[in-house]
């Protein structure tokens, strides 16, 4: 594949996470018409023909024989996984298509495979001169396709998530996978000696690994977007890297229109504001306080209350034993 097609492959991928749909036929530039539930449930049965086999339950348990079981490893989806992720309602065959209703599927079958761009072949041209101008298109373009990055058997879209969360474990899982493994950093980068320590690299950032698990790397490492923009798939090295604080923890904070962006919207709509997305989430000056003292403070007012209620429990016992006295 020339190092164009290639550079096609890699960035289309990546209109997974940009296309704003809810099922992969919406994903595509042409919207396609939703499905009924007895085509949903035909795709289902087909798809699990498949899984049976490329799954962990098809290595302990072959359902057919004569299975090459090591090559079968290196092929499997997680059935669970497969069935939240963008493209549950799309069939199997929807891009493995030529050669794989054999059985073993024919050698050539997988040069037949579906690409991403057939699919996606308006956001591959945006995409395309983003990554261009990328650190991974410099130095590992004729090495990078799409599922380098983006696995379209588990990958969904930012906007079909609710938890800042699972947005944010499942984006930087792209990332780290290479940049904080010896081990797949090596294959793309066998000439490199060893893996840059990422750690180093940020410790100008306080509690540089609780960031990765409450932000996501692009929102440092892309340029900035607008409000309807998607992030880019332009990866800025660490020179260009954002490393203002106050980017983030402010007021008019850049995660608006990144990470919560999809988050704040469903609120807005919900509510009719959106702030509590923000607050709820990262730390704004003058604004957030710390979950310490949070805590802190509301051990206090408990602590006040309940010694207010034992003080006037404690009066009126006190003035029911004094009448009792007086009584006698």
């Amino acid at each position: 594949m020339c190092g164009f097609l290639k550079r096609v492959f890699v960035v289309v991928a990546g209109s997974l996470l940009i296309a704003g749909a809810t099922c992969p036929a919406q994903a595509q530039d042409k919207p396609a018409a939703p499905l009924t539930a007895a085509q949903i449930e035909k795709i289902s049965q087909a798809n699990n023909e498949c899984l049976a086999c490329h799954s962990e339950a098809g290595i302990s348990h072959p359902p057919k024989e004569g299975l090459d079981i090591k090559a079968l490893r290196g092929l499997l989806t997680d059935p669970e996984a497969y069935k939240e992720s963008d493209h549950r309602q799309l069939a199997c065959t929807r891009c493995h298509n030529e050669g794989y209703d054999e059985h073993p599927h024919a050698p050539d079958a997988r040069d037949s495979t579906t690409t991403c761009s057939d699919c996606h072949a308006k956001k591959a041209v945006l995409i395309e001169k983003q990554f261009d101008k990328s650190v991974h298109a410099k130095n590992l373009s004729d090495k990078f396709t799409c599922t380098t990055c983006h696995d379209p058997h588990v990958m969904r879209l930012a906007a079909n998530m609710t938890d800042a969360h699972k947005i944010v474990a499942q984006d930087n899982h792209v990332c780290l996978s290479c940049h904080d493994s010896d081990e797949k950093f090596a294959k793309f980068a066998p000439e490199k000696k060893s893996r840059p320590p990422i750690d180093e690299i940020h410790d100008w950032l306080p509690n540089t690994r609780l960031h990765w698990k409450s932000v996501r790397c692009v929102e440092c490492h892309t340029p900035g977007v607008g409000d309807k923009e998607p992030i880019s798939h332009e990866i800025l090295n660490k020179d260009k890297a954002e490393k203002k604080c106050l980017t983030c923890h402010s007021a008019n904070s850049s995660l608006k229109t990144r990470l919560y962006r999809h988050l704040v919207t469903e609120e807005q709509q919900r509510l009719g504001f959106a702030n509590s997305v923000i607050l709820a989430n990262s730390y704004v000056l003058g604004v957030t306080q710390h979950p310490l003292l949070d805590t802190l403070i509301l051990i206090a007012f408990a602590a006040m209350f309940l010694g207010l209620l034992a003080h006037g429990l404690g009066r009126v016992i006190a003035r029911l034993i004094q009448r009792r006295k007086n009584d006698d």
